[in-house]
């Protein structure tokens, strides 16, 4: 009789050691979510409880993740736009509220965006001098500034937006604070991917976003130089994932009564995990090289297929000093600001962590933020422009950033 118990009990163990076993293969396999965000309208008299209340959200999704074998990298809330966040303050009372908002994040362990700091061209830009102060200060606030929607250029924010980035980059730490800061054209509300998110509704809503650059790499090791098929494994591949996403996304919104919004399937890359890499793989040439159009288009082309509610982007993320090869190759000089925007022709997100000469002056960063803007507006297309100025810094010289997701580069000349 002890023996079979025993052997019972081994069977069991055998049992579960296998079950742990398929489950660490299968998060090993999937990409990571790189972004659980949620939309949220605070007050200031309810605001610590409304937060509260959003991660309790995202914390379902999260959980239905991890129960699917994914791993999730970040929880993130996004305000309503700054300049009805912090509506009726005094400039000290809104770098207070912000600075409690800063410190709860990290407490709470989510990412904070506080939205545009202008949202239309006809906006107060006060409240830009608030968002400067912010961004130089407060390390983990997020924002934006929109610079063309349907009704044209916005070119007072663009002037104003040129102004923020040189403050931050003079006065953040080792001139980072850049990095939290970007400047969108075309964009709809409700992306998961920072800092372009926004929205501008009552919230209770969230989205996802994955970190999808490996499964890109994979299909094109596979489908290497072979394009309609790559369009059809990616897009089948990228739609697998998504209609994870969107499994749970409806089952947390159901059992809370927030509103799943959709899915962003812009394969998002991080460090080692490539779209850099991923691209080399289907063309056998350095990122940069003939064919990298192509690739780009076939990525978007798949991106674009998944049949699931998508938000966002939904595109080709290309961010130049978060990609460890792609900053590599731009030291190298294989690509420039020019290669990018042709490549966000076919489809990117435009302009992203580009690092500068400390000398550029407002009128050139005016000049490149306007490129992207009239890019985007001639192919009514979502795109942004995250520049990273480094003062004291010139073309030739080696950036010296010390954040884990940037990797340092060399600076260009100025286009």
């Amino acid at each position: 009789m002890r023996r079979i118990v025993c052997a019972v009990l081994v069977l069991f163990a055998m049992q579960l050691a296998a079950a742990a076993g398929f489950a660490e293969s299968a998060k090993a396999s999937n990409p990571k979510v790189r972004a659980i965000t949620g939309f949220v309208r605070l007050d200031k008299e309810n605001f610590n409880r409304e937060i509260d209340g959003a991660l309790a959200v995202l914390r379902k999704v999260k959980a239905g993740f991890n129960a699917a074998g994914y791993e999730v990298e970040t929880l993130r809330l996004t305000t309503q736009p700054l300049g009805e966040l912090v509506a009726g303050m005094s400039e000290s009372d809104a770098l207070a509220l912000l600075k409690r908002l800063d410190d709860l994040s990290t407490k709470e362990e989510f990412i904070p965006n506080v939205g545009p700091g202008m949202v239309h061209d006809s906006d107060d830009p006060k409240t830009m001098h608030v968002l400067e102060q912010a961004l130089s200060t407060m390390p983990n606030i997020e924002a934006s500034t929109i610079i063309a929607d349907e009704s044209g250029f916005h070119w007072k924010t663009i002037h104003r937006t040129a102004e923020l980035v040189r403050y931050v980059s003079e006065h953040s730490p080792r001139s980072q604070g850049t990095f939290n800061f970007t400047a969108t054209a075309m964009l709809k509300p409700l992306s998961p991917f920072f800092p372009g998110s926004y929205h501008t509704g009552a919230g209770r809503q969230f989205a996802i976003g994955f970190e999808g650059a490996g499964v890109v790499i994979d299909v094109f090791k596979r489908d290497k130089g072979h394009v309609e098929k790559a369009i059809t494994d990616l897009t089948a591949e990228l739609t697998r994932h998504c209609a994870v996403a969107a499994k749970i996304g409806e089952q947390v919104a159901a059992e809370t009564g927030w509103s799943y919004v959709g899915v962003d399937p812009t394969p998002a890359p991080l460090g080692d995990v490539s779209i850099g890499a991923a691209i080399e793989a289907f063309t056998g040439a350095k990122f940069g090289s003939s064919g990298t159009l192509t690739a780009a288009r076939i990525i978007t082309t798949a991106v674009k297929a998944v049949p699931q509610k998508q938000t966002g982007y939904s595109g080709l993320m290309v961010p130049v000093m978060e990609d460890k090869l792609l900053a590599e190759r731009w030291a190298e000089s294989s690509y420039n600001i020019d290669s990018l925007l042709a490549y966000s022709a076919v489809c990117g997100t435009g302009l992203d962590t580009i690092p500068l000469p400390g000398d550029v002056s407002l009128e050139q960063m005016e000049r490149i933020f306007a490129d992207v803007a009239s890019l985007a507006i001639k192919w009514n297309k979502p795109l942004s422009a995250r520049l990273q100025p480094v003062p004291g810094k010139k073309a030739g010289d080696r950036t010296e950033f010390q954040d884990p997701y940037l990797f340092n580069t060399t600076i260009h000349p100025l286009p």
